[in-house]
């Protein structure tokens, strides 16, 4: 049962080199000291100072693909402390702000000034044939969003995706040009369309890698069969190569196999004595792909793809950064706090409440071991939870966190008395409601009077 709960649950390391400043926080982590020293000496590193959180907040080991991207520090079973964002991290998240009125439009989707938790990249799309030669959808202005991405289009290749906003077009800043303006520079300017687009803190956490897609022939060398098969093939935004039997089969039947590209060699093969040959191996199983595609520039766009695949840039999300950053300080040192005091936090694996001084901001809720202790041993992230008030044994009044979905924690906190247990539930209520789900603020964006262009 303790492993199965474990598996339930992604830790956020703190950074390693950050120290306690506070010495009272060493009378708190008395009981943790043998484990501490164990770990020491086997690792031969530094721990991050600071008492342990309650480990109904942060047990567990990152096992999964996509776990590298909240992996920021030291890792070690012995290690306790850290932020539980399951949930966080199952869907995209955008941040509103005080917006909470619904006939208001989310904060990095209005016409208000975008928010500094902004991370740019550019995007080159090479200008293809038809009505729609760039193959996506713009709507609406400051900002300008990009609403749909066409499938196999030059966009979806160039890592173009929906809810990205439009920074500069061709060079010159659309954020504050009206959306027709916009399009018209697109549509003058040259067949190489460059943008420079944002992702807000709703975004994912990882840059996009490019797609591609096309026939392929590759080397079948099967007891049975050898030669040459011609095979539709499909490279995601994950890094993972899909390859059908026909380009109709894409979504609507399984691939006939898939292989991660991260970690693997490619290059260029003339072992076989033919032209526009290239190989794949796999760092995972002891497979050998040999591919030839119908011209030098076709090998070279699927080498280039590969290569971002193999040699992925994995980056924090961004909301990531600002609470790791906000760790490091001292509790009242954190701006604008919407709810900061004492809560008891109910550890559940022993039946205790065990004492944190929190701090409450933008949906996330910080646990210090005092209110001079930095840094902060940890937290929650509230995305999508519902508070309400609930009795538990022998207390009558208990705040109780709950997840959307059964698959994550519920966690129980507990105030000083029944007044104190309202206010934070109040305040919990507004932090979490400053966050919505990224489709649900697409979807009221939406409802808005269109502006749109298919490029």
């Amino acid at each position: 049962n303790l492993k199965s709960e474990m598996n339930k649950t992604r830790k956020l390391p703190l950074k390693k080199d950050s120290r306690a400043s506070d010495s009272s926080q060493e009378d708190a982590i008395d009981q943790w000291a043998r484990r501490r020293k164990q770990f020491k000496d086997s690792k031969k590193c530094s721990s991050t100072g600071g008492s342990s959180i309650n480990s109904t907040i942060t047990e567990g080991s990152i096992n999964s693909e996509d776990a590298r991207s909240v992996d920021l520090g030291l890792y070690s079973e012995n290690e306790d402390r850290g932020f539980y964002t399951e949930n966080f991290h199952s869907a995209s998240w955008v941040f509103r702000g005080d917006d909470v009125s619904p006939d208001n439009s989310p904060r990095c989707l209005s016409k208000r000034p975008r928010p500094v938790a902004i991370r740019e990249r550019t995007v080159k799309i090479a200008k293809g044939t038809g009505n729609y030669p760039w193959g996506f959808r713009i709507q609406f202005s400051k900002p300008i969003l990009v609403t749909e991405v066409d499938t196999n289009s030059a966009a979806e290749e160039a890592g173009l995706q929906v809810g990205d906003i439009l920074i500069a077009v061709n060079g010159t800043d659309v954020t504050s040009m009206p959306h027709s303006e916009a399009a018209n520079l697109a549509r003058k300017g040259p067949d190489i369309l460059t943008m420079i687009v944002g992702s807000d803190i709703s975004r994912y956490p990882s840059t996009p890698r490019p797609t591609c897609r096309g026939y392929l022939h590759k080397r079948t060398q099967s007891a049975i069969l050898k030669g040459w098969r011609k095979r539709w093939f499909v490279l995601k935004h994950d890094g993972y190569l899909h390859y059908y039997k026909h380009k109709k089969d894409e979504g609507k039947c399984r691939p006939l196999e898939v292989t991660k590209l991260e970690g693997a060699e490619i290059g260029v093969d003339t072992s076989l004595g033919k032209p526009f040959v290239f190989k794949c191996i796999p760092q995972a199983g002891n497979r050998l792909f040999y591919f030839c595609a119908t011209s030098n520039q076709e090998m070279k766009r699927w080498l280039e793809a590969m290569d971002k695949a193999v040699h992925p840039i994995h980056q924090n999300h961004v909301w990531v950064d600002v609470t790791l950053h906000n760790t490091t300080l001292p509790p009242l040192a954190i701006k604008n706090p919407e709810c900061l005091g004492l809560l008891h936090q109910l550890d559940r694996s022993k039946d205790v409440w065990i004492q944190h001084y929190c701090i409450l901001k933008d949906g996330c809720l910080y646990f210090y071991a005092t209110l001079r202790s930095t840094p902060a041993q940890g937290g929650l992230y509230l995305q999508g939870y519902i508070v309400s008030e609930q009795s538990l044994g022998s207390k009558r009044s208990v705040i109780e966190l709950k997840p959307p979905s059964e698959e994550f924690k519920t966690f129980y906190l507990c105030a000083e008395n029944v007044n104190e247990n309202k206010r934070w539930i109040t305040a919990l209520k507004a932090s979490i409601n400053k966050w919505l789900p990224l489709h649900q603020a697409i979807q009221d964006f939406m409802n808005r009077p269109l502006e749109e262009t298919r490029m």
